[in-house]
C-alpha cells in the first residue's frame, strides 16, 4: 500500500509534470472507483492544473477550483506515460480505473493511469470543491510528519490498545501504514503487541524519535524519483518489513512474521521482544 512517503512522492511528481498543463479527456476504465457525481469527472476536462497535495494517504490534484483526490488503498498506483494511447479503454478490463489526459504549453500530450492490481478492487477517486469533502479526509488524525512529540504523548495516551493498531489508525495519525509502522517499531525496539496508553516516556520518546527518523528518510529517498520507481525505492528501504526469515541487519536474529485473515506483519524478537516469539495467528489456528 502506497503510504505517507510515497504519496509525497507522487504528489511532488504531479507539482512537476501536471501543474501548468491544461486536463484534456478523462477515461473512466472502473466506473465502481468514482465515489462522487456532483461534480462530474467530465467537469475537469479544459481546467488548467494549480496545483498538488497529500492528506494522509489520499492523493490530490487541484484543477481550477475543483480536486481530482484519489485513495490508492493497498494495490492501486498511479502511472505516467508521455505517449498514451489516444484510443478510449474497454471499461471493466484489465487494472485501469481511470486515465488522465493533459495538454502542457509545450504542446506535448502525456497522461496518467490510476492502477490497481488483483481482483478486490478498492481504489477511490472523487471529484471536489473542497479536499474537506472527502469523508476520509474529515476524519483524518493530524498528519503524522506534522505532529509534535508533546502532541504524539498526548494522542497515545488518550487511546488503548496495541501500538502496531494504533500507528495505523488513520483516525488516529495520518499517513501510516503496515510497512512504514513495522519499521518504526523496529526502530524504536517496541514490541508491536505494546500497549499505547501505558508505554513509559522514555518508550514514547523513542518512538517518536523513530517515526521522524523513518518517515522524513523515506521522503527523502522517495521525492525526486521517477513514479514508476517507487515501489521498488520502498522495498529497498526496509529493514523488517516484507523480509520473514531473513536476519534482522541490526542483530542478526531472524525476522519473524505474525500473519491474520488478510494482512501481516514482521518484527525481530530480539530488538523488540526481549527474544520472545509472539503468536501467530494463522499457524494457531492451524496447530488447534
Amino acid at each position: 500500500m502506497p503510504e505517507l512517503p510515497e504519496v509525497e512522492a507522487l504528489a511532488q511528481f504531479l507539482r512537476e509534470h501536471a501543474v501548468g498543463a491544461v486536463v484534456g479527456r478523462i477515461d473512466v476504465a472502473a466506473y465502481s472507483a468514482i465515489k462522487t457525481f456532483d461534480p462530474p469527472v467530465t467537469a475537469l476536462s479544459g481546467r488548467d492544473v494549480t496545483g498538488a497535495a497529500r492528506w494522509g494517504k489520499f492523493l490530490g490534484m487541484e484543477c481550477g477550483g475543483l480536486w481530482l483526490i484519489t485513495h490508492l488503498s493497498r494495490a492501486g498506483w498511479l502511472r505516467w506515460t508521455d505517449n498514451p494511447s489516444t484510443s478510449p479503454p474497454k471499461p471493466g478490463r484489465g487494472p485501469l480505473a481511470l486515465r488522465v489526459h493533459f495538454f502542457t504549453p509545450e504542446g506535448a500530450t502525456p497522461a496518467f493511469d490510476l492502477t490497481e492490481a488483483g481482483t478486490r478492487k478498492r481504489l477511490a477517486v472523487y471529484i471536489v470543491h473542497d479536499p474537506a469533502d472527502v469523508p476520509g479526509i474529515a476524519r483524518l488524525g493530524p498528519d503524522a510528519l506534522a505532529v509534535t512529540e508533546p502532541e504524539f504523548a498526548a494522542i497515545l495516551g488518550a487511546v488503548s490498545g496495541r501500538i502496531k493498531n494504533v500507528l495505523v489508525d488513520q483516525t488516529v495519525l495520518a499517513g501510516i501504514g503496515n510497512a512504514y509502522s513495522d519499521e518504526i517499531l523496529h526502530t524504536a525496539r517496541i514490541s508491536p503487541f505494546a500497549t499505547a496508553k501505558t508505554m513509559p516516556a522514555a518508550k514514547l520518546s523513542a518512538l517518536y524519535d523513530a517515526l521522524r527518523s523513518v518517515l522524513t528518510d523515506a521522503v527523502a529517498r522517495s521525492v525526486g524519483q521517477d513514479a514508476a520507481r517507487l515501489k521498488g525505492e520502498k522495498r529497498s528501504g526496509m529493514r523488517v518489513h516484507g523480509r520473514t526469515g531473513m536476519p534482522c541487519p541490526v542483530c542478526g536474529d531472524t525476522v519473524r512474521e505474525v500473519a491474520f485473515t488478510d494482512r501481516s506483519f514482521q518484527y525481530c524478537p530480539t530488538c523488540q521482544t526481549g527474544g520472545k516469539i509472539l503468536a501467530d495467528r494463522r499457524m494457531s489456528r492451524l496447530l488447534k
